[in-house]
């Protein structure tokens, strides 16, 4: 018999982590639903399924449904040049290297930015974790982070062409501007009159209230020992309010919030009656957008924020309209064609419409790729599919 709360329980009582959320549903609904542990190191609060967590890039799947609902409405193009709905976007320029006094060198973009590059993070953008060119940029010219809250961030070159590699990048934080664009909301207001308030994620947002606040999980960082030090994530912007939310990383939510997001994808963008996306969408950002290209290994330049990431060595990887795809099956677990992507802080998701099952696991742990919590989330992963 399997038991999806085995592995939970074990990594809790090991010191692996902390505390952990885990939860499970099918296409009739939930199907597991655990919470271990404590909401830190040094707190008595116990871990609760409603605990609130930085979910940051698992943001990326909420931006990106927002963008094709506005697709849907005709409001916006997967492959119409966005340079004139985002004057940043009009005119973008590849670094090409350093000058002998270690001044950026740059160039004229050959091709246009449209919706589907910033979507498959095939636009040309990166980020500074994993791409020491861009971390060098920034040093250089004082370019921000997103997370300072700060829109001249945004004002990044390229690494390469867009449409000539994958990399995985700030370009959700642009289909955020998109969507606020073309919408006419800030992303703030569109995630919950679009997704959260219909859907029921009534814990979901940039900025949490005085009640999420009291539920928040505390940050930590994993040192070379193992233990686990309190941090506090995710990082303060720089200004407040912030000029902009990251469509990127920046939304708190809970693992039965979350869960419901992804049970609407499975539902084909519908749940309990409340209809989201229409099915041929969903379907169509579960497809390979990419064509030959691949998913690229993530080598991390900066280990205190991320450890180097390959998910599955050795099978194909692609990407969707906002998620990384499986071209093979992994045996015992996901089948091919599954969705998935995660949080810098640990925290996962996968969604499987052959098998018609999805899964969230959350936890607030520095660096990414953390290996026992991948580790955890593998093991629960197969308790659920036992169970199936």
């Amino acid at each position: 018999m399997s038991d999806p709360a085995a592995p939970l329980r074990e990594a809790v009582a090991a010191g692996a982590v902390q505390g952990v959320v885990a939860l499970a549903a099918d296409r009739g609904g939930e199907i597991y639903r655990g919470a271990f542990g404590r909401r830190g190191v040094e707190s008595d609060a116990a871990m609760t399924p409603d605990t609130v967590f930085w979910i940051a890039s698992m943001t990326k799947a909420v931006t990106s449904v927002l963008a094709m609902q506005l697709v849907e409405e005709g409001r916006l193009a997967l492959d119409a040049p966005l340079g004139a709905l985002l004057p940043g976007l009009a005119a973008p320029r590849v670094l090409t290297g350093f000058d002998a006094a270690g001044q950026p060198l740059l160039r004229p973009a050959r091709r246009a930015i449209t919706l589907r590059h910033l979507l498959t993070h095939t636009a040309g953008f990166s980020y500074n974790t994993w791409n020491a060119d861009i971390g060098r940029y920034m040093e250089a010219t004082g370019l921000p982070a997103t997370r300072s809250g700060r829109l001249a961030s945004l004002d990044a070159p390229l690494v390469f062409e867009p449409g000539e590699r994958w990399e995985y990048s700030i370009a959700t934080d642009w289909v955020g501007r998109a969507v606020e664009a073309a919408g006419g909301d800030r992303l703030e207001v569109a995630v919950q009159r679009r997704l959260a308030g219909p859907l029921g994620m009534v814990d979901t947002g940039f900025v949490p209230g005085a009640a999420q606040q009291a539920r928040r999980a505390r940050g930590h960082r994993r040192g070379a020992d193992g233990t686990l030090v309190p941090i506090d994530v995710p990082p303060v912007p720089e200004i407040d309010p912030p000029e902009f939310h990251g469509g990127g990383g920046g939304l708190l939510s809970t693992g039965p919030d979350y869960l419901r997001f992804l049970r609407m994808l499975l539902g084909g963008g519908a749940l309990e009656g409340t209809r989201i996306l229409q099915p041929d969408t969903v379907a169509e950002m579960g497809r390979n957008q990419i064509g030959g290209l691949e998913f690229r290994a993530m080598r991390s330049v900066l280990p205190a924020m991320s450890n180097s990431f390959d998910p599955f060595p050795g099978v194909v990887k692609r990407w969707g309209l906002g998620f990384l795809i499986n071209e093979g099956d992994i045996p015992g677990r996901r089948a091919a064609g599954s969705l998935a992507w995660a949080g810098l802080g640990n925290t996962w998701f996968w969604l499987d419409p052959r098998s018609g099952v999805a899964g969230v696991l959350l936890t607030q742990i520095l660096p990414f790729a953390d290996a026992p919590v991948l580790d955890l989330l593998g093991r629960f992963e197969a308790a659920i599919y036992r169970g199936l």
